[in-house]
């Protein structure tokens, strides 16, 4: 017995819903398989007619691929219908029922076979059928099973997808209707002649190539553009008549199928014939670069020029150079310059160019050390030329001006670096160089204050001598007498603690005279750069002397308990409290702050060897490192914000508060942050500028207060320090230019010198606790320094020998020059054996 007729109704009634979309899946399904060779043909030519191929190749080239993509649609077409078979409805109520557990909708279409009779066994089976049917109830449609990877095991549908995916992305769908146009070209090249035609100009410029048939009368087009024509059709029946190229040889046949000429100047174009046009071109021509100085070049402490410079081009500027040469006739011949001046090479330097942004229109800072140089202090002529994409290459700008080098301040010093001019100038000077200098040291006592520098003059004036009087005075001979008299002027500058001290003390007289006297903001910034620069020189001397004395500075001090004590911070404070007050028209306090800070200078006592110096230097050049790479980010950060200011806000909300070594600028941070537009900017520019001077005025005073003078690893930290001052400089300036990509070269240059410095301090903190890990031991044994019978110390490792005079005390210098004058005496007493003389010339050559 089965279940009744209208529980069975109801059960078939549910079940119409999800058995329609069952079927509808499996039509779907058996579709997709047979025909999927279909529309992966037809999705990738409608995508290589989105990309506009079509209009890229010949018409030959693509009427065949239209034909053969049509043959494989037919093709895949007919085969498709062919296989595909139409799913009848049993098939969908069995795939449904197959989905279900116990397969429900089976046992309610079957009846009972056995024992329809007996009421118990009718009872089971309806109870089973009302089971089934409430489990019919919940059947829901049977997704569709699109499997065709055995079908296509190349994954060629996939292929299609990503191309038509890649033509909605980057090709239109307006390019399709472009196909009309090449079969209406087609049936006009069947019933008479056309043409084509493209304009492409030269890549450097940046412009897109123009397509000839959908140009007016009229238009304009780079210098250098390439115009390419194809005639099709019978030869002869168009023609082309042009006068952009100004060609003269090679020019072919009017009526060749393919044209291409080179745009020159402005002029027409004729399609002569059926179908026929013509145009106007105007031809913009590519300019020559453009350079020139924009301000006068100034010089730095140690002699470093820099020069700014602009450039600009109608496209590109992509390399320059600048070539110095000496500029003889503004220069007055006389003294050492009568001579002919022996030919020299000239300089010549690559211009520095933008890393990123517009090479069309910038500025750049030329950079140069040339205080070595032959043509340093004197008239040059500075010729700028630059070259663009094109490969054209700028009128040369020439500059007159003096090639800046080292000032000396001493004038020993400057009488000494004038002679070394003299001798590059050209050897003939030699002779007269000698006289000059044993004019200048024939009386000593009156122009040297260090008998050291005496001595080595008098050294360098014999090898001269000697070398001209034997004629051995050759231009490698010239250039070491050089070298030798740049070293001593250096020597005889920067001095010793009294030099350094009567330096000061100049510097401290002639800004007291320029307050009294009003000079210019500019004479009196510049005095105050002497200043520092003395000042420092003066501690470092200091440190110097301290590191020679052999005795703890605590030492010297203790019999000082009157003398002021004042510490690098102190000095640094003063002298920015000075600056401060002159710039605000404060001249009577700026004078008596200046006045206690001479007092204080002439009083200051320096203290070496104390514990822990050295580390908290260290410390010091740490954190300045970290506050240098903050800086370097913020500014990196600020580059990017201004060629993609949206994909930069969320960062810059991240970041907000981090300053990385307080290297984000005042503008970053409250009310500072949200300035708008270029005001903001500038601000921020200016902020970053103020910081950056602030942190070279901090390593300014962590140089002059750096442990270790008078080592090497100790002068090279301080040399390493002094770069990275220059490079912070020129980083702070580019900062208010806001040329940030030059900046953060600069600052790239300053982390670098920095980590220099750190490295050398770290060796001569090595050095110095090596020292004394070794002072107050000899041999093994403990108590005073150990000597040898004639009152000598040991040398290194306990040997005997030492590099030490046997003449302690001031006498030491008026003995050697004695015995100079007696060795020089006995070297002209004709009596003497010739023997005798010859080795006493040999001992004054040598000293």
């Amino acid at each position: 017995m089965s279940i009744e007729p209208s529980q069975h109704s109801k059960v078939i009634a549910r079940l119409r819903g999800p058995l329609f979309m069952t079927w509808a899946g499996m039509i779907a399904e058996r579709a997709a398989r047979a025909l999927w060779p279909l529309w992966s043909v037809v999705i990738a030519a409608l995508a290589a007619l989105m990309l506009g191929w079509h209009e890229s190749f010949p018409i030959e080239v693509v009427w065949s691929v239209a034909v053969l993509s049509s043959i494989a649609a037919v093709f895949f077409l007919v085969r498709g219908f062919i296989t595909f078979r139409l799913p009848s409805r049993m098939d969908a109520l069995a795939r449904l029922d197959g989905s279900l557990k116990g397969r429900p909708i089976q046992a309610l279409i079957d009846s009972q076979a056995i024992g329809p009779e007996d009421e118990a066994s009718a009872a089971v089976w309806r109870a089973h059928q009302a089971r089934m049917a409430e489990r019919a109830a919940d059947a829901k449609a049977v997704l569709p099973n699109v499997r065709l990877a055995a079908k296509d095991p190349y994954a060629l549908r996939f292929v299609a997808a990503l191309f038509l995916g890649v033509a909605l992305l980057f090709g239109s769908l307006w390019r399709v209707g472009t196909v009309t146009d090449i079969a209406q070209g087609t049936a006009d090249l069947a019933s008479g002649p056309v043409w084509e035609g493209w304009v492409e100009p030269p890549a450097y410029t940046g412009k897109p190539s123009l397509y000839l048939n959908d140009q007016d009368g009229q238009f304009v087009v780079p210098e250098g553009s390439r115009i390419s024509l194809r005639l099709y059709g019978e030869i002869g029946a168009l023609t082309v008549a042009e006068t952009v190229s100004q060609r003269l040889e090679n020019t072919g046949s009017a009526a060749d199928p393919e044209q291409n000429f080179i745009t020159q100047t402005s002029g027409t174009l004729e399609i002569a014939g059926p179908n026929g046009r013509s145009w106007d071109i105007s031809v913009t021509p590519d300019s020559a670069p453009e350079v020139e100085v924009t301000a006068a070049p100034e010089r730095g402490a140690d002699g470093m020029m820099t020069l700014p410079f602009a450039a600009s081009d109608d496209y590109e500027v992509i390399a320059g150079s600048a070539e110095i040469t000496l500029d003889l006739a503004a220069i007055t011949r006389r003294y050492g310059f009568e001579a002919y001046p022996e030919p020299r090479e000239s300089i010549v330097l690559d211009l520095p160019l933008p890393i990123t942004g517009d090479r069309s229109d910038f500025s750049e800072t030329l950079f140069g050390d040339f205080s070595e140089h032959p043509f340093a202090n004197l008239p040059v002529t500075l010729s700028m030329a630059v070259q663009d994409a094109k490969g054209q290459t700028s009128e040369p700008y020439d500059y007159h001006m003096e090639l800046p080098g080292r000032r000396f301040f001493d004038p020993m010093a400057r009488a000494l670096v004038e002679q070394r001019q003299w001798l590059l100038w050209s050897k003939t000077n030699g002779a007269r160089t000698a006289q000059m200098l044993r004019a200048i040291s024939h009386r000593p006592d009156d122009v040297f204050r260090s008998e050291t520098a005496y001595l080595k003059l008098r050294v360098i004036l014999r090898r001269i001598e000697t070398q001209v009087a034997y004629g051995a005075f050759t231009p490698e001979m010239r250039d070491e007498a050089a070298q030798a008299l740049w070293d001593l002027a250096l020597f005889i500058e920067d001095g010793d603690v009294e030099d350094a001290l009567e330096r000061m003390r100049r510097a401290q007289e002639r800004l007291s005279a320029a307050m009294k006297n009003g000079a210019s903001d500019e004479e009196i910034a510049e005095l105050m750069d002497e200043l520092r620069r003395a000042n420092e020189n003066y501690i470092n001397q200091l440190q110097r002397e301290a590191a020679r004395s052999g005795e703890p500075q605590q030492r010297q001090q203790g019999a000082q308990d009157d003398a002021m004590q004042m510490t690098q911070n102190d000095l640094q404070e003063m002298m920015d409290r000075i600056q401060e007050l002159m710039e605000q028209g404060r001249m009577a306090e700026a004078e008596q702050a200046l006045q206690e800070l001479q007092e204080m200078m002439e009083n200051m006592q320096v203290a070496e060897g104390q514990q822990g110096q050295g580390q908290q230097a260290m410390e010091g050049l740490a954190e300045t490192l970290r506050d240098q790479q903050g800086l370097s980010d913020q500014a990196f950060r600020d580059l990017q914000e201004q060629y993609n200011p949206n994909a930069q806000a969320g960062e810059s909300q991240g970041n907000e508060g981090r300053n990385g070594g307080q290297g984000r600028g005042e503008s970053h941070e409250g009310q500072g942050g949200e300035g708008q537009g270029q005001e903001g900017q500038q601000a921020e520019g200016q902020g970053l500028a103020q910081r950056q001077n602030e942190l070279r005025r901090e390593v300014e005073r962590q140089r002059g207060s750096l442990p270790g003078a008078g080592s090497e690893a100790g002068d090279a930290a301080r040399d390493a320090l002094r770069r990275a001052e220059e490079a912070m400089r020129g980083a702070g300036d580019a900062l208010e230019r806001d040329d940030l990509p030059e900046a953060i070269d600069r600052q790239a240059e300053a982390m670098d010198a920095l980590r220099e410095g750190m490295q050398n301090l770290g060796e001569a903190m090595a050095e110095a606790e090596g020292r004394e890990g070794q002072q107050g031991t000899a041999d093994g044994r403990e108590g005073g320094e150990q000597r040898d019978p004639l009152g000598r110390s040991p040398g290194a490792n306990g040997q005997a020998g030492t590099d030490q005079g046997l003449l302690q005390g001031e006498d030491v210098y008026r003995r050697a020059r004695e015995l100079l004058d007696e060795i020089r005496k006995r070297s002209g007493e004709s009596l003497r054996t010739e023997e005798e003389r010859d080795y006493l010339r040999r001992l004054l050559d040598r000293f």
